[in-house]
């Protein structure tokens, strides 16, 4: 196992991992200028938990969503998503930190260390593709209704919880690519082993000595 590349990977998959962290109580998932008189201006803002507004003094007020049935599909799934993105992610860590080759975990069985360095480098991958989906769920529904001319409701746009699980799902699907890129496989000689033979020339020696023809006491002449 290259363990450079291994300890890459996992400070990919570990930032990843924070990040989506951020990513899930940021407030800013979408935001929405809404121009009211020439004196005051509201901002609100929207995310998986909350809906928050802001004015120009800097008042913010945030309420949480009344009911968790009366969402949106994509929200709820957009949720779960989410959530299993930083359990993916906790697994990941675990199993990278026990699978790399600078701990002590599994002795020397290098095999056996890169297995599991590759389910750490699976679970990472499984981390950001669980956010991908769900940041860009959530993003389509977004550029959906923006871009709709008939849409009744107020238009948002993307804010900066996207972007930051974006990064996360990025860094999280390149840690899991490099640590099953480094783990090391199973070859032949460690599948099969066997142990050391001495040379069989010594045994062989005197078997070679007994099959010659043992010298006649006649002479050459008899045989004439």
């Amino acid at each position: 196992m290259n363990a450079i590349v291994e300890g890459f990977a996992l400070f990919l998959g570990f930032l990843g991992w924070l990040m989506v962290g951020i990513a899930l109580p940021n407030r800013n998932w979408k935001v929405s200028s809404v121009d009211g008189n020439v004196i005051t201006t509201s901002t609100i803002y929207e995310n998986l938990w909350m809906s928050c507004a802001t004015d120009s003094t800097g008042v913010h007020n945030c309420r949480d969503f009344p009911s968790l049935l009366a969402l949106n599909g994509y929200i709820q799934a957009s949720r779960a998503l989410m959530i299993a993105a930083i359990v993916f992610g906790t697994f990941g860590l675990v199993a990278a930190l026990a699978g790399i080759q600078c701990t002590k975990v599994g002795g020397e069985n290098y095999a056996l260390k890169g297995r599991i360095a590759a389910i750490g480098g699976v679970f990472f991958i499984l981390q950001g593709l669980c956010t991908m989906v769900a940041i860009s769920w959530y993003a389509a529904n977004i550029t959906q209704q923006f871009f709709d001319e008939f849409y009744p409701g107020t238009k948002y746009e993307i804010g900066e919880g996207l972007y930051i699980g974006w990064s996360s799902a990025i860094l999280a699907l390149c840690g899991g690519g490099c640590l099953m890129c480094a783990c090391k496989l199973d070859t032949a000689d460690e599948k099969r082993p066997y142990a050391y033979q001495p040379s069989s020339r010594a045994n062989l020696r005197p078997a070679t000595v007994g099959s010659q023809t043992a010298p006649s006491q006649y002479g050459r002449n008899v045989y004439v």
